[in-house]
């Protein structure tokens, strides 16, 4: 039985990740880092930014500038202002679900606010925007999911996640929900991050948010 639905914003409800990374992807370049946007997309995705730079130093052995999640945050504000677009079908999909709705997302509420304005959605979502600042621990740890059941008043095992990320994915089934893997937009292709996407703890992975009230009520 299905209470709530959570739902990842970037990648999920908008398509914000494939020019929100060229513009990290730029940015690691310039200092220092050799990646190009299919690799920051690859390690990155569905991260905060605080922990994207603890993996930079980790993996790249680069440590990025004290401005470095401000830098970011206003480059990508900008960047999407102009270029972000809702996921084709995703406002008759959350409006098919018999159940509530919220946004559980890595990125600052903010942010979700900018983008899910944008796209002229954010009415669906109105007062249920969670961010992974609002806990100690980000995706892939479960704190966020767990805080968002909270806040809804639903037990973690009545929920459902969509999400288009491993680490997101990974998260929801720490925290005891049933997930549900989405590669609708740009930055995923199908054929190619289904499999990844089911051994990340997806139940089923889907491309056309059309399917999605089916799939809440048959996972």
């Amino acid at each position: 039985m299905t209470d709530l639905v959570i739902f990842d914003c970037d990648g999920v409800l908008v398509d914000s990740e494939r020019p929100a990374n060229r513009l990290l992807t730029r940015y690691l370049n310039d200092h220092g880092v050799a990646i190009e946007v299919e690799e920051t997309e690859a390690t990155f995705v569905g991260l905060s930014l605080t922990t994207c730079a603890e993996m930079v130093l980790e993996r790249y052995g680069v440590r990025m500038p004290d401005s470095f999640v401000d830098d970011i945050r206003a480059g990508t504000a900008e960047v999407l202002a102009r270029e972000v677009k809702a996921i084709p079908g995703v406002r008759n999909a959350v409006e098919r679900l018999a159940v509530p709705t919220c946004v559980a997302s890595s990125g600052e509420v903010s942010k979700m606010t900018l983008t899910l304005g944008t796209t002229g959605i954010i009415d669906l979502f109105a007062g249920r925007l969670y961010s992974a600042t609002m806990v100690k621990r980000g995706k892939p740890a479960p704190d966020l999911f767990l805080y968002a059941a909270r806040a809804m008043n639903v037990d973690p095992r009545a929920c459902v996640v969509v999400e288009d990320s491993p680490f997101g994915l990974q998260a929801a089934r720490a925290a005891g929900m049933r997930a549900l893997g989405f590669t609708g937009g740009s930055h995923r292709d199908h054929h190619r991050d289904r499999p990844m996407l089911l051994d990340a703890g997806a139940d089923r992975v889907f491309q056309h948010m059309d399917d999605l009230p089916e799939l809440v009520v048959r996972v």
